[in-house]
């Protein structure tokens, strides 16, 4: 049984940060890609950014030059740090995580609001 447990959501003045975890634990063998997607009511998922095992990284859109997304193998856990906050952020961010078979997890989701 997999389970991701996300937090570091909350409400932020804009230009404000945040750091989200996401921990992995259970029954995932030889984690690979992890990232962090982000879903705003009436929207489609999106990607935010997302980590190899070798610790190669992807950025979408907005989220590139402001966060920085990093991972901690022994631990089993993905981060996102977020700076300058802007409005169009919020939404609910999701941790993704592949095992070695290709198989997806995917968080609870944490809400992220950025007010002006």
């Amino acid at each position: 049984q997999v389970q991701l447990v996300e937090s570091g959501g909350g409400s932020v003045q804009a230009g404000g940060s945040l750091r989200l975890s996401c921990a992995a634990s259970g029954s995932i063998f030889s984690i690979d890609d992890m990232g962090w997607y982000r879903q705003a009511p009436g929207q489609q998922r999106d990607l935010v950014a997302l980590i190899t095992s070798g610790g190669g990284t992807v950025y979408k859109g907005s989220a590139k030059g402001r966060f920085t997304i990093s991972r901690d193998n022994a631990k089993n856990m993905v981060y996102l740090q977020m700076n300058t906050l802007k409005p169009e952020d919020t939404a609910v961010y999701y941790c993704k995580v592949e095992n070695g078979f290709g198989r997806a997890y995917w968080g609870q989701g944490t809400q992220v609001t950025v007010s002006s």
